[in-house]
């Protein structure tokens, strides 16, 4: 399996995927212009997943920015288990909770907000390549990519902060 992946649906299944996708920018237009009224504080959790030195890096539809799979805490789960269950609906990837730890906790001022992000990262350096797949609706590019690589695509700016973290610590 290579380390990228995209689909491309035909006939009515891309039609279909291209009004999920519509879908999607309208919401999240609509949802900054309601942050931008009201300046919420959030709380994101993404997972980094890491493979013979390479992230999982995802492009949502609705975004310019390259992220790592994740999206809100839900009121009754921790960010630990909202970043793995994220990761299942956003690449269709499981990994055991227990393997997967918080190494990052920032607020950032992000798209009108107040955004908590906590970061869980796992290695699966021991796994077979993981495997993964994107639906073309929210996330329509998935792959693996080395941190320089990433440093060099529009990510969102928690990711930037993240990576250069995650150099130091590995450093030392």
């Amino acid at each position: 399996m290579s380390d990228q992946h995209s689909t491309e649906s035909s006939g009515v299944g891309a039609v279909v995927d291209l009004g999920f996708r519509t879908a999607y920018k309208v919401a999240h237009r609509m949802l900054r212009a309601y942050w931008k009224v009201r300046k919420p504080n959030t709380h994101g959790a993404l997972i980094a997943v890491w493979h013979d030195g390479k992230v999982l890096l995802v492009k949502n539809s609705y975004r310019n920015h390259y992220t790592l799979p994740g999206g809100y805490v839900r009121s009754h789960e921790t960010a630990t288990a909202a970043a793995q269950r994220e990761l299942a609906e956003e690449v269709s990837m499981r990994v055991p909770l227990d393997r997967l730890q918080e190494v990052y906790a920032r607020v950032h001022e992000f798209e009108n907000r107040h955004d908590k992000v906590t970061i869980v990262e796992v290695d699966v350096e021991d796994d077979d390549t993981p495997r993964f797949a994107v639906d073309n609706r929210e996330v329509v590019w998935a792959g693996f990519e080395t941190p320089e690589a990433v440093l060099q695509r529009p990510i969102v700016p928690h990711l930037a902060e993240y990576l250069e973290e995650r150099k130091q610590r590995l450093q030392t």
